[in-house]
C-alpha cells in the first residue's frame, strides 16, 4: 500500500460524532460527554487524522497547571484505526501536539497513560524520547489489566521557585 495524503482536521460540533465512534472502537474505555464537551472547547488541542480524507484518527489534550505554575500537556487520547496503523499517521499527530508545545514555549513535558501490556504505543512514544516515570495500579476501570505506565516527555526542565523575601 502506498502512502497516502495524512491531513489533520477541527474538531466541531458537526463532526464530534465521529470521534466518538472512533474513539469507542479504538480504545478498550469510554469517555463521557464532559469529555467531548471540554475536546470542543480546546481548539487546536484537538484533531481529526484523515487519511485520504477518511476519519482514520484523533488526538485529543489538555493543559494542566501545576500548583507551582508549571504548565504540563496531557495527552487524553492518541489513537488510529488498526488498519491504518503504522502509515505514519500516528507521528503525524504526535509531530502536531510537540509543535504546539514548541510554539507556546510555556509547556514543562508531555504526559500520558498507557496501558502496561500496550507494547506497540509504549514503543512508538519512546521512539520520541518518552519515558516510563511511574506505573498507576488500578488506574483503568472494567479493562484487564487496570494498570497503566505513565510516560512522560520533558521539553525544559523546571526553573527553581522565585526565592520569597
Amino acid at each position: 500500500m502506498t502512502r497516502g495524503r495524512t491531513e489533520l482536521g477541527e474538531i466541531t460540533p458537526h463532526n464530534i460524532k465521529q470521534l466518538k465512534r472512533l474513539n469507542s472502537v479504538v480504545f478498550p474505555v469510554s469517555y463521557n460527554e464532559k469529555f467531548y464537551k471540554d475536546v470542543l472547547e480546546v481548539g487546536d488541542l484537538a484533531k481529526l487524522a484523515y487519511y485520504n480524507d477518511i476519519v482514520v484518527g484523533a488526538v485529543c489534550c489538555r493543559i494542566d497547571t501545576e500548583e507551582d505554575g508549571r504548565r504540563r500537556l496531557y495527552i487524553m487520547t492518541l489513537g488510529c484505526l488498526a488498519p491504518y496503523r503504522r502509515l505514519g499517521i500516528g507521528t503525524v499527530m504526535l509531530k502536531h501536539v510537540l509543535d504546539y508545545c514548541e510554539k507556546d514555549g510555556n509547556i514543562d513535558n508531555i504526559y500520558l497513560h498507557v496501558q502496561v501490556n500496550n507494547d506497540s504505543a509504549i514503543e512508538f512514544y519512546k521512539h520520541f524520547d518518552f519515558e516510563i516515570i511511574e506505573t498507576k495500579e488500578h488506574y483503568y476501570k472494567r479493562i484487564e489489566p487496570s494498570d497503566a505506565h505513565v510516560l512522560q516527555k520533558t521539553l525544559r526542565t523546571a526553573k527553581p521557585a522565585a526565592q520569597q523575601e
